[in-house]
């Protein structure tokens, strides 16, 4: 058996380079916040609570716009929802682990950790859970203080720097590292299109279908790659 700390060092250190683009992310969640009106404690409240940013952004701005709870909390479930697919195709690695890392491990599966943790999909039950458990808890860690950092930091950047871009580059950074074959080009390309096209739906449900039917012609392709 492999030495389970040289997992959990890599881990934590494979996962701050990822960690990097998603630093303008969480000074565009200060922004948002101190525009919202509500609370910063309130606002950071969602860090641990949620532990995505997309769906905070998402849950913050509707209730600054005054949309009720409810349809913020809907769209927040939403954006989110693409974590359900993640936990589809990560769930075989779950099986055969102690019970408590099944509780805990979804916790702190995020675009970044399911990116990592895909890369290691072959490793042995122990060393799948050490790498999983430091990438995930140094992502939350570096979000918690990140997030909080800025709702004093983030209103305090010119608008002329547009940290907007945070959002794609952290995106594309991760789409970079699980794009291995031509088929996974294609269907993030294709879904790509399908969300664009589908801006306009109400709750940004748009993101949701993109993203199922990418994953319906990512089964596809995966189907007949392996029936030839």
């Amino acid at each position: 058996m492999s030495d389970p700390y040289l997992h959990l060092k890599r881990g934590m250190f494979e996962s701050i380079p990822l960690f990097i683009p998603a630093i303008p992310f969480a000074l565009v969640f200060g922004v948002v916040v101190g525009e919202s009106g509500i609370a910063p404690w309130l606002g950071w409240s969602s860090s641990p609570l949620m532990f995505g940013g997309a769906a905070q952004i998402t849950i913050v701005t509707l209730l600054g716009e005054g949309a009720s709870v409810a349809a913020a909390v809907t769209a927040a479930l939403i954006v989110g929802a693409r974590h359900l697919l993640y936990s589809v195709s990560i769930a075989p690695r779950f099986q055969g682990q102690p019970a408590w890392f099944r509780w805990v491990g979804p916790y702190v599966l995020i675009d970044q950790v399911f990116a990592l943790a895909m890369l290691r999909k072959d490793e042995e039950p122990a060393a799948f859970r050490a790498y999983f458990l430091a990438a995930g808890f140094t992502f939350w860690a570096l979000w918690m203080v990140c997030t909080a950092l800025g709702l004093f930091v983030g209103p305090l950047v010119p608008e002329s720097w547009n940290i907007s871009f945070a959002a794609p580059v952290l995106f594309t950074a991760l789409l970079v590292t699980a794009i291995d074959r031509w088929e996974k080009v294609l269907v993030a390309l294709l879904s790509g299109a399908f969300t664009m096209l589908l801006a306009d739906l109400p709750n940004r449900s748009g993101l949701l279908v993109g993203a199922l039917l990418g994953v319906l012609l990512g089964l596809f392709l995966e189907g007949r790659r392996q029936r030839l």
